[in-house]
């Protein structure tokens, strides 16, 4: 099993601001419900972090506070950009440094909470789970960057 003292505090940083920054570009690519979508981010965490044991990695990460990448001085195309490659490397240093399991562990994690921002805000009257189009497209982004992995469901 691998934990925080197997990477840098530089890597260790950027695992931790995958989940989160994965939420904010679901919560960015459509206007409203900020603050249930944020929320929801939360309870997700909370969840996680009531199911202790799957992986110290995982455990780890949700019991830290969320880490949202700093968008500041980025025009959204940026901020996209930047965590989307963020997790890109998040991926790789995972592939790297930890058994499959935990990887996967990783990956649907920052996917769960993705998926449960997205469901917070009714968005729309047509789609039957309430999800924007513009969020599925982050959401498939988000698990493009991260990679497929063995194991991982969608």
């Amino acid at each position: 099993m691998t934990a925080n003292a197997a990477f840098s505090n530089e890597e260790w940083e950027s695992l931790l601001e995958g989940p989160a920054g994965a939420a904010m570009l679901v919560i960015t690519a459509q206007p409203g419900g900020t603050v249930r979508e944020t929320l929801s981010m939360a309870k997700a965490y909370a969840e996680a972090r009531s199911e202790p044991g799957r992986s110290e990695l995982l455990d780890e990460i949700v019991s830290a506070r969320p880490r949202v990448p700093n968008g500041r001085q980025q025009t959204p195309d940026e901020f996209r950009a930047g965590v989307l490659s963020q997790l890109e490397k998040a991926s790789t240093l995972l592939r790297a440094r930890t058994s499959g399991p935990e990887l996967d562990e990783y990956r649907q994690f920052v996917l769960t909470v993705a998926a449960s921002v997205a469901r917070a805000h009714r968005e729309g009257t047509s789609s039957e789970d309430h999800v924007s189009d513009a969020e599925r497209a982050a959401i498939v982004a988000i698990a493009d960057a991260l990679g497929r992995t063995s194991g991982a469901s969608d």
